[in-house]
Formats: C-alpha cells, structure tokens, sequence
C-alpha cells in the first residue's frame, strides 16, 4: 500500500492542474444536477417490524385508513380575564380558522374548539386541528407560511397562539453557520501548528472540495432514496472534521519530509507512502464503521451512515489526489527549511516534556485515567432512550410554547396520546362483549388520566381506545403502561380471545428506543472484534489491539456517561444551552459507537504508526514512545482540537438533533484524543515495553500485509 501511494503522490505531482480541474468539474457536474433535480429529504425515524408498527397497519385496514395525514395543531391561550366564551375571543378564533380553511386548497378540514370540546375545563385554554389532504412530511412551505401568517388574528386580540401537530415547522436545518464557525477555529489551529497562513490554509480548502463532492452526491440521492435532513446534518460534522484531519496529517508529515532533508517531489511522494497510507486504513475504518450502521436492522439509521460513509470516501479520495496537488503547486511556499543533517540526527534524539513525564510514571498515568473514566462512566448506567418531541425544542419555538399550554391545560400526558388497538376477531359473535371486558380491564391500570369507550370499526370486530396517560410521552410511567397494556393482552387472549395492541406517536418512539437498545450491545461487540482485527493486521502485535479496544470502551463509556450528566440529568444546562433535560437521543448511542471507533482508530494509527515506525528502525521500545508522541502528538493534538471545533460548534445549534449529536461526540473526542490516546496509550506502550509489539510468529505469517509506516520505501526507493 505504501508502495502504491508512494507512486500515486509522483503522478500527482506531474499533473496537479489536471487532477484539481477534475474535482472542479465533479462538483460543478453534479451542483447542476442537484440543481435539477431538487432536493427531497423525506423519511421518518421509524422501524418496521415493531409492536406498534404492526398495530398501526391493523388499524389502518381495520378502519380504512391510508397513510397519516398531516396536520397543524392551532393552541390558544386567552389572556387578560378573558375565557373561551367571550363574544371578542369566539369571533377571532372562527375568524383565523375560516381564513386558514379558505386561504389553502391543501386544507381539508379545520376543527371548530366549540364543537368539538376541545376546551379546558377553566375555559382557558383550547385548540383547534388543521387537516391536510398529503402526509405531514408533503405539506408545502406555501401551507406553512399561510397559516403562520393568520396568527396575526388572533394575536392581535390578545390571544395566545401557538403552534404543535405533525407537520415539523422548524425541522432539522444546516444553514452554514455551524460549519463556518468550526472553520474558522480550526484555522487558527493550524495556524499555530505550522506557523504558515498558508499551509493553515491549505487542508481548509481541500476539505471543503471533499465535503462539497460527497454533500452534492448525498443531495442527488435524496431523489431516490427515502433520507431525512438529519442525514446530511450528520454527514456535514464527519465529514469536514475528518477532511480537515487528514488533509493535515499528509501536509504535516511532507513538511517534516522536507525540513529532514529531502526535495519537494520526493518528500510529497514520502508523505503520500506513510501518512496518506494511514489516511487511506483510518479513513477505511470509518467508512466499515459507518456503514455498518445498516447491521443494525433500522431503516433511518442505515440511511444515515451510509450518507455519512459517502462523504468519509469522498474526503479520502480528495485527501489522496487533491492534497498532494495543492502541495505541488505551494510547496515551497508552504514547506519549511531545510535543515543539516547533523542537527536532523540530534533533534531525533529529542523528546518533548510531555512524552518524557508519561513515560516515567505510566502506572500512576494509567490508573489515573481509569479511575477517571470509571468515575465518567457510572453516571452512563442511568441512560434512559427516547425520541425528541416538542418539550426539547427551543423555548422560543411557538412547537415548545405550544406543548407547554396543552400540558398546562390538559396535563401533560396529553402531548403523548396512546391508541390502543383491540383485535376481538377470534371472539367471533361475542366480538363487541369481549372487548368491553377487555377494555374494563385496561380501566384498572395506573398511570391513566382519561380514556374513552372503545369505537369499534363497521364490522364491530376492531375497535380502538384512545388513553391519555397522566404523565408525559417520554417519562419512564408512561413507557411501564405501554408495557402494562401488553402484558394484560396475553390476559385478555387467554380470557376474552381479545388481542390489545399499542401504537400511536408516543409506543412508537417507545418501540424505536427500545429496537435501539437492543441492538447497540451487538453492534459494539461488532465494532470492537473489528477494531481488534484491524490493529492487529497493522501493528503486527496482540497486545497493542488489546490497548485500543480497552481505550476506546473507556471513552466510549465516558461520553455515554457525559450525555446523561448533561442532555439527560440537565447539570449545566444554561451553560450548554439545552432547552429541556430529556432522555439521551435514541439513537446516539449507536451513533457514538460508530464515529467514535472510526475517530478513536485514527489517532491510535496516527500516532502509534509513528511509534512502530521508530521501533522498527532503532528497536528501543521506550524511546519509540517519546519519539511518537513528539513527532505525532502535535499534529494528533491539532486533529483532535478541530474535531472538538467541528461537533462543538454542530451543538450550539439550536435543534435538539444535532445539539444531542454534537455535545457528547465534542467530549468524546476530547477525552479519546487527550486522555486516551495522548496519555493512556503511550503510558500503557512504555510499561510493556518490548512485550508491546509481540506476535507470535505463525499468525504474522498468515495475517496480510498493510504497510503504512513505509518500511518498504527507503529499500525499493533509496529515500532518506
């Protein structure tokens, strides 16, 4: 492999134009197409095969029901002593819901509060439902605009009107922001790791082409593929942090190449053998890790990592062609001075402070950062799972001022209504008794606040039972009654011949969590077997895998443990600017393990490649330590602080997503790169020793080849 970088990085060098004129031609190829085209992010986070999806479709046949259509929820408030009953209130809100009705075709139906009794009890608080002809996800920003523009009605006279329902006003958005404020700081970063504005420069630009490149593909694919916008939310974070990363570990390495003595082409070719080596297998790793999302068994979430994965790849092939070109047409501009030889020899002799203090005290070190990561970690066992709703949008949302009237005046189990599906086609002619047994039986279960009388379907056969729980739609009561009516219909089976079933918005996001919890042990066990592979191959060791997959077990632990003390249990909040402590993103555990092992494994080869590679030329263990973590700390160092600025800026966004997203992967990467990799591993590496890089000799036979130190190069190309 290194061979065949080595080579890549001279052809490069040859036609720079050429291969920077491609990637020009590739973006604007398909930005024309994207433009053509559209873009049509849609899908749901939902995951067939679930309990409540299966009682969702025998409600949908059962009653003829096709798929769900959207609707706006219209949530007033009346003010100033006034009630529902007042004559100035009644006239506004039969004005603002004849206007909605009659100012859109799309409108099916608008529900009056007076007829329909959706008015609370103090005459204070009541809504009214828009209904739309198309799925919530198809509702025009045309319709959206007409009915927040009618507020005025109503707000006018004093009302409070506020907005909920299933068409998302303010859905999952990446407007630029974020990123440009992560570039931004990780310009400064480099400007002080190479002390060039331009070599700072150049790794910003060259991500950008990557990111643009696989944004662009990911936006043509939402034309054929069911994706939501989280996708490319998530696709934007990985992948300009990596792109910026592994531009910077080539650029680095060539000017290293080229301060130890060697030409501008030979050092390029030098850098794109051993760190362009190592882009290619990190980058690779993230890629596996990404895409093996889709093992996972949920639709949404595969989607989301194969997006993710398409952008990885385009970075890594931006990194592997457009880098080195960039480097060809700036390298004596961006390149340092060449040094003596004599004072070459003696720098490598050098080790910073910081490999020095971790090498003399490594079992301190080491129990230190368990202690630490235990200590993070225990907060991880009180994880509870959840799906975001209207109570985590921002406070000045009108969907979060909204959820808060209707729990303030129908109790907060009214934001997370549960439909109960009663089957009593096995009871035959005693159907209609059955599931009036059957439904008396549900009464007796706690946590109910209201319920109604079964509606059976024209057979009489199904019949459905709307309940409103007496606590919210994500608090650990209202998922132990979903579970509560589950259990008692093997009761009413066995008694009624009645099946109960449960769905509806809140048992689904139930049913999401729970898939998801479910499958993150299998797929950590996948990740890690494969880490433990992949090291293996690489480092020609047992033991140093070992480390690698124990290191990233501790921070994942620690960033799970991270996202309960802030997102779940709320602890500084203000601070980080979190709407509502809630359950941890269903998702994002899942979602950790895959970004995570891919970012952990990249500083663990960047670095410890840089160890082996002064191991395998001088064999003194203890000094390979110090020398990798001079020669490879500083620029691991930078990787990780512009991997922080990536995600950290993603969680100043006001959205939940990608605020739940970019808080705990912003820790995680900080505590992987800094006290895992930074002091964890090399104090591990200098209390083994030599025993670090044992292998036995008839499994280094039979493993394959993967050389990204570039043992090979100096051999075959007479290099220095």
């Amino acid at each position: 492999m290194a061979k065949l970088l080595y080579n890549l990085g001279k052809w490069v060098y040859e036609r720079p134009k050429r291969v920077l004129a491609f990637w020009v031609l590739a973006i604007v190829i398909m930005t024309s197409l994207a433009l053509n085209l559209g873009i049509n992010f849609k899908g749901d986070m939902t995951i067939p095969g679930t309990k409540s999806e299966k009682a969702g479709k025998v409600l949908q046949k059962a009653f003829g029901k096709g798929k769900d259509q959207g609707s706006i929820r219209l949530i007033f408030k009346v003010k100033d002593g006034k009630s529902f009953d007042d004559t100035s209130v009644k006239e506004a809100v039969n004005k603002l819901i004849t206007k909605v009705q009659d100012n859109d075709k799309a409108v099916i139906a608008v529900s009056d509060p007076y007829k329909t009794g959706t008015i609370n009890s103090t005459r204070k608080i009541g809504y009214a439902d828009i209904t739309y002809k198309v799925p919530a996800d198809d509702v025009k920003n045309s319709s959206k605009n007409k009915v927040l523009n009618s507020l005025k009605i109503t707000r006018n006279k004093g009302i409070k009107t506020e907005l909920g329902g299933s068409v998302k006003l303010s859905g999952t958005t990446v407007e630029g922001t974020s990123e440009a404020v992560s570039i931004v700081v990780a310009f400064f970063i480099l400007v002080i790791t190479f002390g060039s504005l331009l070599a700072a420069g150049l790794p910003i630009v060259t991500a950008l082409i990557g990111l643009a490149a696989g944004l662009m593909g990911v936006i043509l694919a939402t034309n054929f593929f069911s994706m939501s916008s989280l996708s490319i939310s998530l696709a934007s974070m990985v992948g300009l942090a990596v792109g910026i990363d592994y531009a910077l570990f080539i650029v680095s390495r060539f000017r290293q190449n080229v301060s130890d003595g060697n030409e501008i082409k030979e050092a390029l070719a030098l850098a794109m053998g051993t760190a362009g080596s190592s882009v290619l297998f990190a980058g690779t790793t993230v890629i596996i890790a990404l895409c093996g999302l889709s093992l996972v068994g949920v639709p949404f979430l595969g989607v989301m990592g194969l997006a993710a994965a398409f952008v990885v790849f385009s970075v890594i092939l931006v990194s592997l062609t457009a880098v080195p070109a960039v480097i060809r047409l700036t390298g004596k501009h961006i390149a340092p001075r060449k040094k003596k030889k004599a004072n070459v020899k003696e720098k490598n002799k050098e080790s910073n402070l910081w490999g020095r203090f971790v090498t003399k005290h490594p079992v301190i070190i080491i129990l230190a950062v368990i202690l630490l990561a235990v200590g993070i970690s225990y907060s991880a066992l009180d994880m509870q799972l959840g799906l975001p709703d209207n109570a985590t949008k921002p406070k000045n949302s009108t969907e979060r001022k909204g959820y808060d009237i209707i729990a303030e005046g129908f109790g907060k189990g009214f934001n997370g209504k549960l439909v109960v599906v009663v089957d009593g086609r096995k009871a035959g002619s005693n159907s209609q008794k059955a599931i009036q047994n059957s439904a008396n039986k549900i009464k007796d279960l706690s946590d109910i606040a209201s319920m109604t009388p079964p509606i059976p379907n024209k057979t009489g056969k199904i019949a459905i039972i709307n309940i409103i729980p007496k606590s919210g739609p994500n608090d650990e009561k209202t998922k132990d009654l979903v579970k509560d009516i589950r259990n008692l219909s093997s009761d009413t089976e066995k008694t009624n011949d009645v099946k109960l079933m449960v769905t509806g918005t809140t048992a689904v996001n139930i049913d999401i969590s729970d898939k998801l919890a479910q499958a993150l042990p299998e797929f950590a066990i996948v990740v890690l077997g494969l880490a433990f592979v992949l090291m293996t191959i690489v480092f020609r060791s047992i033991l140093v895998p070992i480390k690698a997959v124990l290191g990233f077990l501790m921070t994942l632990g620690a960033t799970m443990g991270f996202a309960v003390l802030t997102l779940h249990k709320g602890n500084f909040a203000e601070l980080l600017g979190i709407p509502r402590a809630a359950p941890i993103l269903c998702f994002i555990p899942i979602i950790a393990v895959g970004i995570l092992f891919g970012l952990a494994m990249d500083y663990e080869v960047f670095l410890v490649s840089r160890m082996r590679e002064n191991y395998t030329k001088t064999g003194d263990a203890k000094k390979s330590v110090t020398s990798g973590i001079k020669l490879g700390g500083t620029v691991v160092s930078a990787a990780g602080l512009i991997m922080i600025s990536v995600f950290a800026s993603f969680a100043t966004n006001g959205d939940i997503n990608l605020k739940s997203m970019g808080l705990p992967l912003a820790f995680g990467i900080f505590f992987d790169a800094f006290i895992v990799r930074m002091t964890f591993v090399p104090a591990v590496m200098a209390l083994l020793g030599n025993k670090a890089w044992y292998m036995p000799k008839w499994l280094d036979k039979i493993l394959p080849k993967f050389d990204i130190e570039g043992d090979s190069l100096p051999k075959e190309e007479g290099a220095a």
